[in-house]
C-alpha cells in the first residue's frame, strides 16, 4: 500500500454496490464512482477528513446550460447515456473522466470530458472540464466542479478574498438563510472577488483550498449555497466568450485547484501567494516596476473630503501642518453634477475653474496632491449629454439585449446606467475628461470609482467577444494607458480604483480599500469579519489606502434637494464612538494600507484632539517603517492576549446618515491590533496598535522559526519619535510589551 500512495493508484473495491477509482499521495486521495463519475472521496490523508458527501456520488460533478434548437437546457452527468473512466496514457497520477451518449437531452454529439490531475507531493489536484459540441449549440454557463453537502466539522470558517477580504464564521448557520430556505452568494471574477480563490476550513483543523490558476482573468463566478438544512455546497461557474457559438469545443483556458490543508486562510493565502506572485500582474505591477509617483509613494496621510475647494483642501493644509509629513486629498464632490446622478457631465468644477485652479495650486505650494472622483462606468440618464451623445448605444447590454438602471441617490431616485468598457466610445469619452482634469486644472490624478469590478455584455454592435473573456480587462488597460500617455506631459499622474483586484495591480497606483470600516457600512447582524486577505497575497506590489473612519456625520451634497439637508451638516458624532475612529486607524495600520480620515474638518484639533493625535501617531510610526509597510511581505501575527471590550459602534454612510439614519449597536473588539512582515532585506517587525484608553499589557508568544528568529535576537522599538532599542529576545521568544493608551509601535527583530 505504501507502493500505491506514492504512484498512480487504479483502485477497483466494493463499496456496497459501487465500484470507485482513486488517485492518491501520501496527502490526499481523489476518488470517483467508477459508474457515474459522481466525487466520492476528497480527503485529506493526515486527517482522514473527507470533503466529499455519502451522497456525493450520485451528485452532479458538472452542470452544463446549454441553447440548441432554440431551447435551453440543464444538462447534468445523470443525462448521459454512457460514462467511462480511464488513466491517461503517459501521464501519472491524471484520470480522464468522460460522459456522452446525451440523446434528445442535450446536442446531437455532445461530449464532456473532465482531466483530474493529482500533484505526486501536495494535497492538491488540478481539474479541467473540456465539451464537444455541435457549432450551433451554445453554452450559457459551465458550473464546474460542483461539490455538494460537504460533511460538517466543529469550529468551521469560509474566508472569501472579497476586495480586501472577509471572514464568516459557523457559515452553516448563516447558510440556513431565513426559515431554513437557503442563501446563496456569489462573486464574480474579475471584481468583487479579488483572487482567484477561498477556503473553508476547520480552525487549525482541515481545510479545503478552492481556486482556479487563470493568469488572463476570464470571467468567472465562486459560489457557495446552503440547503437550509446545514448543508452547504461550492461550485465554479464558467462564462464562454460568445457563448461558444461557431466552435465544436469548449474548454477553460485554466485549470481548477482543489486541495487540503491544515491552518486558517491565511494558509490558504500563502498558498496562493505561492502562485500569484509568479504572475504577470504582479510582476507588471505599476509599484514593483517603480512606476508609482513620487507623491503618491511619500504620502503619509489621506484626507478624504467633499464639497467644494475651502472645506476640501484647506483641512489637508491644516492637519499637514500639524502632521509635519506628506498629505494628500481624496476629492469628492468638485465636479459641476450632482454626486450619483449628473455623471459624466463633471466639468465644469461647481466652484467654477478658475476658483479650483486657483486653490489646487495653493495646495501644490504646501506640497498637498489631490485625486479627483470620476466614476469610471456610470453614466445618469437624466443628464443631457446622455441624449446629446446618444449614449446608450453603448451601455452594457443583458443577453436580452436590454441594459440595466441602476440607482445610488436615494433622494433624487435618478438613473445610471453603465457603459461598456470593451467600447472605444466609452474609453475616449472617459480619457477625454480625465484629460481636461489634468491640464485645465492640475489635479494630480483621478480616483476611478468602481474600477475594480467588471460586467458581461452582449451587444455584438461593440466589436468585443460576447458574455465572458478578457475584453473588459482589456479594454481597461486601453483606457489607463490613454489616460497615462495624453497627461504624460502635464505631470506624473496617479489612477486610483475602488476595491481591490490582481488583474489591476498593472494598471493603478492606489486601490481604495474600505473593508477596514466594515461595521460603519455593513448591518451589524451581517455575520461577516474582515479580513486583510488581498494583502497576504499582494501586499508588496499594491498600495491600498481609503477608510471611512470620520468624527461626524456624513456631509450632504448642496446640488441634491434642500429639503433632505440635514439641519447640522458634518455634525460631530457622539464621543462614545471615538473607538471605533480608533479601531479602523488601527486596521490600516497594522494591515499595512496608507492611513486615511474621511470629513476631517480643521477644528477637530481643537475639538477632536485625542482622536486626531492617533491618527497622527500611526501615521507617523508607518512612515518611519515603510520598509514593512509599504514594502513589507505579509506574515501571520502573533496571537495577543489583549483583553476584550464592548465598544459602541456606528453604522453611517453617504445615504445612510441623513434624516436621522444613524444606527448604533456594540461589538466586543480586542483592545489591541497586531501585524507582522518581512522586509525586502530579511528583517521582520510586529506591528501594534491599541484602541483602548487606558494602558495594555500583551505578551507575544513568537514562533522562532516562522519568523526567522534564531538569528535575530536584537529587538527595537519604532514609535512616532523614530527607532530605539528595547531588549535582547528571550530563550523562549516571548515578549511583553506594555502600550500606553492608545499607544502603538513596531517591534524590530534584527540580527545580533
Amino acid at each position: 500500500m505504501r507502493l500505491a500512495a506514492l504512484c498512480f493508484l487504479l483502485l477497483h473495491t466494493a463499496l456496497g454496490a459501487a465500484e470507485i477509482t482513486s488517485l492518491s499521495n501520501k496527502q490526499l486521495q481523489v476518488s470517483f464512482d467508477a459508474r457515474t463519475g459522481g466525487l466520492s472521496a476528497l480527503t485529506d490523508s493526515q486527517s482522514g477528513h473527507n470533503f466529499a458527501s455519502a451522497t456525493a456520488s450520485t451528485s452532479a460533478l458538472w452542470t452544463l446550460e446549454v441553447t440548441s434548437a432554440g431551447t435551453t437546457k440543464t444538462l447534468k452527468p445523470s443525462d448521459a447515456g454512457k460514462f467511462e473512466c480511464r488513466s491517461v496514457s503517459g501521464v501519472r497520477q491524471a484520470l480522464q473522466l468522460v460522459w456522452s451518449d446525451f440523446g434528445t437531452n442535450g446536442a446531437p454529439g455532445l461530449r464532456v470530458e473532465a482531466m483530474v490531475r493529482l500533484d505526486p507531493v501536495n494535497p492538491i489536484s488540478r481539474w479541467e472540464l473540456a465539451v464537444t459540441k455541435p457549432r450551433d449549440c451554445a453554452i450559457e454557463r459551465v458550473q464546474f466542479p460542483c461539490l455538494s453537502d460537504l460533511p460538517p466539522q466543529t469550529n468551521e470558517f469560509l474566508a472569501v478574498p472579497a476586495w480586501m477580504g472577509e471572514m464568516l464564521p459557523n457559515p452553516r448557520a448563516k447558510l440556513a438563510g431565513v426559515k431554513g430556505r437557503g442563501a446563496r452568494y456569489s462573486w464574480e471574477y474579475p471584481g468583487t472577488l479579488s483572487l482567484q480563490c477561498m477556503a473553508f476550513y476547520q480552525l487549525n483543523g482541515p481545510g479545503l483550498y478552492l481556486a482556479c490558476d487563470d493568469a488572463a482573468a476570464f470571467r468567472k463566478n465562486f459560489t457557495v449555497r446552503g440547503d437550509g438544512h446545514g448543508g452547504i455546497a461550492f461550485e465554479i461557474s464558467h462564462l464562454p466568450e460568445n457563448r461558444a457559438l461557431g466552435a465544436v469545443r469548449y474548454s477553460p483556458a485554466y485549470g481548477v485547484i482543489l486541495g487540503t490543508f491544515k491552518g486558517d486562510w491565511i494558509t490558504a493565502a500563502e498558498r496562493y501567494r505561492a502562485w500569484a506572485t509568479q504572475q504577470v500582474w504582479a510582476r507588471q505591477s505599476r509599484l514593483h516596476r517603480g512606476l508609482v509617483p513620487e507623491w503618491a509613494l511619500k504620502t503619509a496621510l489621506w484626507v478624504w473630503n467633499r464639497g467644494r475647494s475651502g472645506g476640501v483642501l484647506q483641512p489637508a493644509e491644516a492637519i499637514q501642518r500639524e502632521l509635519g509629513l506628506p498629505v494628500s486629498v481624496l476629492w469628492h464632490w468638485w465636479h459641476g453634477c450632482s454626486y450619483d446622478a449628473g455623471f459624466p457631465e463633471y466639468l465644469p468644477p461647481r466652484e467654477g475653474a478658475d476658483p479650483c485652479r486657483a486653490a489646487l495650486a495653493h495646495a501644490h505650494k504646501s506640497d498637498v496632491h489631490a485625486l479627483v472622483y470620476m466614476n469610471q462606468r456610470l453614466w445618469g440618464m437624466t443628464t443631457q449629454s446622455w441624449k446629446d451623445e446618444g449614449a446608450e448605444r453603448f451601455t452594457v447590454r443583458a443577453a436580452d439585449g436590454t441594459f440595466r438602471q441602476e440607482v445610488y441617490n436615494t433622494f433624487t431616485k435618478q438613473p445610471c446606467v453603465s457603459m461598456c468598457m470593451g467600447t472605444g466610445f466609452w474609453r475616449n469619452k472617459y480619457a477625454g475628461l480625465a484629460e481636461r482634469a489634468v491640464k485645465e486644472l492640475a489635479v494630480d490624478g483621478i480616483y476611478m470609482d468602481q474600477a475594480c469590478s467588471s460586467l458581461s455584455c452582449f451587444d455584438p454592435a461593440h466589436g468585443h467577444p460576447l458574455g465572458g473573456g478578457t475584453y473588459w480587462m482589456k479594454g481597461f488597460r486601453k483606457l489607463s494607458t490613454d489616460i497615462r500617455a495624453r497627461c504624460r506631459a502635464a505631470r506624473p499622474i496617479a489612477l486610483a480604483g475602488e476595491g481591490c483586484g490582481e488583474p489591476w495591480l498593472p494598471f493603478l497606483d492606489l486601490m481604495l480599500s474600505l473593508e477596514v470600516s466594515r461595521e460603519r457600512y455593513a448591518a451589524p447582524t451581517v455575520g461577516w469579519e474582515t479580513i486583510p486577505f488581498f494583502q497576504a497575497v499582494y501586499h508588496p506590489y499594491a498600495i491600498q489606502f481609503g477608510n471611512y473612519s470620520s468624527l461626524t456625520m456624513p456631509p450632504y451634497d448642496d446640488l441634491w434637494p434642500a429639503e433632505f439637508a440635514p439641519k447640522e451638516p458634518l455634525k460631530l458624532l457622539d464621543q462614545k464612538h471615538s473607538r471605533q475612529f480608533c479601531l479602523e486607524q488601527a486596521r490600516a495600520f497594522v494591515w499595512g494600507q496608507q492611513p486615511t480620515v474621511a470629513n476631517f474638518q480643521s477644528s477637530h484639533l481643537r475639538d477632536r484632539p485625542e482622536e486626531v493625535a492617533y491618527a497622527l501617531r500611526l501615521a507617523r510610526i508607518r512612515q518611519h517603517g515603510l520598509k514593512y509597510l509599504l514594502r513589507g511581505e505579509f506574515l501571520r501575527p502573533p496571537d495577543l492576549d489583549a483583553p476584550q471590550m464592548m465598544t459602541d459602534m456606528s453604522r453611517l454612510s453617504i445615504y445612510a446618515g441623513q434624516r436621522g439614519g444613524l444606527t448604533e449597536f456594540q461589538k466586543l473588539l480586542p483592545s489591541a491590533l497586531a501585524g507582522a512582515w518581512r522586509a525586502p532585506d530579511g528583517s521582520v517587525a510586529i506591528a501594534l496598535a491599541s484602541i483602548s484608553e487606558q494602558p495594555t499589557h500583551l505578551t507575544l508568544r513568537l514562533d522562532k522559526d516562522y519568523y526567522g528568529l534564531s538569528k535575530r535576537k536584537r529587538v527595537y522599538q519604532i514609535d512616532e519619535s523614530g527607532r530605539k532599542p528595547m531588549c535582547q529576545l528571550g530563550d523562549d521568544h516571548s515578549l511583553k510589551v506594555s502600550l500606553p493608551a492608545r499607544g502603538a509601535c513596531l517591534l524590530e527583530f534584527t540580527a545580533q
